[in-house]
C-alpha cells in the first residue's frame, strides 16, 4: 500500500467519525511506529502516551464500530493510567498479543502496573480478544470456519 493509498484510508476511517476520540488522545496515521515494534506481525491499534496519539489499523476497517471503540477505550486508558506505549498485536497465527514498553528516559513507567494492568485488560476483555483472534483467522488468514470449530 503506498503512502497516498495509506492517506486516503485513514481519512475515509477517521476524519468522518470523530466520536471515537478520547480526551487528548487523537487518532494517528503514524502507524509505521506501530509496525516496526511489532516486528512484522500486524498491529490491530495502539496509543502512545508521549504523543497523546490513538491508532487503529485501517486495514480491520471492517470491524464493528462498537469493537473499535471499546479497542479505542482500552488503549487510552492503558496509556493514561501506566503510560508509554500500548499496542494489540495480531500473531501470525490468530492469537492476539497485548504489549507495553517506555523509552528509556521515562521515569514515571511503572512495568508492574503495566504488568498488572495487562493482566486485568486479558481477563476482563477475554471474549472480546477470542473473537478477534477469530476473525483474524476467517478473514485475513482465510481459514476455515468449520476446521476452527472442530479445533474447539
Amino acid at each position: 500500500m503506498s503512502a497516498q493509498d495509506f492517506e486516503k484510508e485513514y481519512k475515509k476511517e477517521f476524519e468522518e467519525k470523530e466520536d471515537l476520540k478520547i480526551d487528548e488522545m487523537q487518532k494517528t496515521n503514524k502507524g509505521r511506529i506501530f509496525e516496526e515494534a511489532a516486528g512484522g506481525r500486524i498491529v490491530l491499534c495502539g496509543a502512545n502516551a508521549y504523543e497523546q496519539k490513538y491508532y487503529f489499523n485501517p486495514l480491520f476497517k471492517e470491524i464493528p464500530e462498537s469493537i473499535k471503540k471499546e479497542l479505542n477505550i482500552i488503549s487510552v486508558l492503558f496509556t493514561q493510567e501506566a503510560g508509554g506505549i500500548f499496542t494489540i498485536v495480531f500473531e501470525e497465527d490468530g492469537n492476539i498479543s497485548i504489549e507495553t514498553n517506555a523509552d528509556e528516559e521515562d521515569i514515571t513507567y511503572d512495568e508492574i502496573t503495566a504488568g498488572l494492568l495487562v493482566g486485568e485488560v486479558r481477563r476482563k476483555r477475554q471474549d472480546l480478544f477470542e473473537a478477534l483472534g477469530l476473525y483474524y483467522r476467517i478473514y485475513v488468514l482465510h481459514e476455515n470456519p468449520a476446521d476452527i470449530l472442530d479445533e474447539s
